[in-house]
């Protein structure tokens, strides 16, 4: 059994970019396999990175995002023990990757894991959230810069800037660029859903993950990404989002979701939350923040 299977979805990325990511993985001491799946319209990457513990997926067109993680998923999940969905505009130090897996060894509840995410600068991403409605929607995306400001305070909420950063949290929506995941999770609830291209496929993942499981933002380990922000530039990839979003709504519930009403509720307070595991508020009593945080020693 592999201790950890990773994925990087390929798009004509540049050589030196995906170098980052893939030597900070293979570098880490225990068995690890990493699968490249390429979407891209040639294989021109094929031969670029070579190495026993790297196979290499050309999938001929872009299957979208969700889709092509599914195909290294589905190959890796009877055979490792965790699997991460790593974009490729990361970097870390390998060495996080014992503190995630001895995290997740101690705490057999939680299904997914995302360490602290920094820019390149060394600045915090804001990067755990709670579950989108249609306003989060269309304040962050259509509204513009100046008259964002009389809605400062629910932007912010939104992305639980109210809570403390470098503490434990238990979050239901956690982002796509760094998922360590427990595998025997996608038997309960299944692989990232194709019906999105593009956008939201980790918020529907993350949002199921976490109706079986404890879905947590551990910030004792730390990953750099680049954060490109893709869809805020390109109407192309804004036309992605907005389909995604859609599709996401119709799925969750617009404006009547009761459970994103109760998960998000709870997320106001200062206090950690959980929900599938008998709690709606705080730490189950079988598990404190306290033995959370000192997973490691």
């Amino acid at each position: 059994m592999i201790a950890i299977s990773c994925s990087i979805v390929l798009f004509h990325n540049p050589v030196e970019e995906l170098r980052k990511p893939i030597e900070s993985f293979l570098r880490y001491s225990k068995d690890v396999k990493l699968y490249l799946v390429d979407n891209s319209a040639e294989d021109t990457l094929r031969y670029q990175f070579i190495s026993p513990q790297i196979e290499y997926i050309f999938t001929g067109k872009n299957l979208g995002y969700g889709a092509a993680h599914n195909i290294a998923i589905n190959r890796a999940k009877d055979h490792s023990l965790y699997h991460i969905v790593l974009n490729p505009d990361v970097e870390f130090n390998p060495g996080i990757l014992n503190g995630l897996f001895s995290f997740m060894q101690q705490n057999r509840d939680i299904g997914l894991v995302m360490p602290k995410v920094l820019y390149k600068s060394g600045e915090l991403q804001y990067l755990c959230k709670k579950l989108p409605s249609p306003a989060d929607l269309i304040l962050r995306r259509f509204i513009p810069g100046p008259i964002k400001l009389f809605f400062k305070k629910p932007l912010e909420t939104y992305e639980l800037k109210h809570r403390d950063y470098d503490s434990v949290m238990e979050v239901p929506n956690l982002s796509g660029c760094f998922m360590f995941v427990r595998t025997e999770v996608f038997s309960k609830v299944g692989l990232f859903d194709e019906q999105y291209f593009m956008y939201l496929e980790d918020t529907d993942l993350c949002r199921r993950i976490n109706e079986h499981y404890r879905t947590v933002y551990y910030p004792a380990e730390t990953i750099i990404h680049a954060y490109a922000k893709a869809s805020y530039k390109s109407m192309r990839l804004l036309g992605y989002h907005l389909k995604s979003s859609i599709k996401y709504f119709n799925k969750w519930g617009w404006f009547f979701d009761r459970k994103r009403a109760l998960i998000n509720r709870a997320l106001n307070g200062p206090s950690t939350y959980a929900v599938g595991t008998g709690m709606v508020s705080g730490f189950t009593s079988k598990q404190t923040s306290k033995q959370l945080i000192t997973a490691e020693s």
